[in-house]
């Protein structure tokens, strides 16, 4: 998801640009390098007219030709990465920042604005064109990699919004002392039979609000459903080719099944590539974080500094796997090492596990290299 290499220093007069962008307003921060103050200025939020006015207006303040480069940041959020394409089809070098990755001095409290924010941003900026790696770059997907994503992200609220639904009503029952599981198809008829702690019937008001509640989750059932089949569709019809590859790719292997596949392609593995199995690994979050200093050896635990449904659903899979791939050196590790000992240890495994497989996986889809003893459906 990031990197971290600097842009090259250039001879060429450059103009520098950081934005703050908040939902009502963006902060600028604009200047030619350090030792020259930055021009501050605020637009309205998502006004690119504006924006393109104040580039040119900076160019004229600071003595800069109209064919001036001009280098930008802002960092990645909620604002998504539309401006760093529409940035770049203007020709400007844009970089979208990890915000938890700027680096900041701890020496006392920081003082925060968004004009602030914005003059911090732009020094950083140039130091990092210059070739300080002060902070990591997100890596942009393709318009079509991301729109991909869609289903399987939508999927994931559907299934929160219904489990949220199922405890909502069962906890409206248990208030009065009434067990009941709205997954059965006979809830309806259960509800109307059911007896408060005294024999009498469920009161009027309660028992409107579990059959509103039911109908919404009836609805989120139907939703599903629906989202369901169109994940079946995409993959059937190949209405995009590399996913429909490496989910069918995937699928093949015991224990991974479409809804994880689906998840592991669009999330992971179908819109960058990978160097090395760091990388993948780090991306999830399932990498270490030791805290060594002199005699103080120390394990943090992963960082889950990445995607979290990816990781959730390798560590899904990573159970999946210890049941279904008996003969897989993974397996076997696990057996030998965490199997005999405590729920907790097997919980601690089970996370090496499932950076392990996400490695093998990367490596599986990226080379073809099938993982060692991995049994294949037939």
């Amino acid at each position: 998801m990031y990197t971290t290499t600097a842009t090259t220093s250039e001879h060429t007069p450059t103009l520098y640009l950081a934005l703050d962008l908040g939902l009502r307003s963006w902060a600028l921060a604009l200047t030619v390098g350090h030792g020259q103050k930055p021009r501050r200025r605020s637009i309205a939020g998502g006004d690119v007219d504006a924006l393109q006015q104040e580039i040119a207006r900076a160019k004229k303040r600071f003595g800069l030709p109209d064919s001036a480069p001009v280098r930008s940041c802002f960092e990645a959020g909620r604002d998504g990465f539309w401006l760093h394409r529409w940035l770049v089809s203007i020709g400007v070098d844009n970089v979208v920042v990890d915000p938890g990755s700027i680096r900041v001095s701890r020496k006392a409290r920081k003082a925060r604005t968004d004009k602030l924010e914005a003059a911090s941003l732009v020094a950083h900026l140039i130091n990092f064109s210059q070739g300080d790696p002060c902070w990591r770059v997100v890596t942009i997907p393709e318009q079509v990699e991301e729109d991909r994503r869609h289903l399987v992200r939508e999927m994931d609220t559907v299934t929160r919004e219904r489990t949220r639904s199922i405890n909502r009503i069962k906890g409206l029952l248990v208030s009065v002392g009434v067990h009941l599981s709205p997954a059965k198809a006979s809830f309806l008829e259960d509800l109307k039979a059911a007896r408060l702690w005294n024999g009498k019937p469920l009161l009027p008001g309660l028992l409107a609000r579990v059959r509103m509640e039911f109908d919404r989750l009836c609805f989120l059932e139907e939703q599903l459903a629906a989202l369901e089949r169109q994940r079946t569709a995409a993959v059937e019809e190949r209405r995009d080719p590399v996913l429909a590859e490496q989910v069918e790719q995937l699928t093949a292997l015991k224990a991974i099944g479409p809804k994880g596949s689906l998840i592991l392609s669009s999330e992971l593995f179908s819109w960058r590539p990978y160097r090395n199995r760091r990388e993948a690994a780090s991306i999830v979050g399932l990498v270490p974080t030791p805290d060594r200093s002199g005699d103080l050896v120390h394990e943090l635990g992963i960082s889950k500094a990445g995607n979290r449904r990816v990781r959730a659903i390798a560590i899904q899979l990573a159970w999946a796997w210890v049941r279904y791939q008996p003969d897989s050196p993974i397996t076997q590790w696990f057996e030998k090492r965490y199997a005999k000992g405590s729920g907790r240890s097997r919980k601690v495994g089970i996370v090496a596990v499932a950076r392990r497989l996400i490695i093998a996986l990367w490596r599986y889809v990226d080379q073809g290299i099938v993982p060692q003893g991995a049994l294949l459906n037939h």
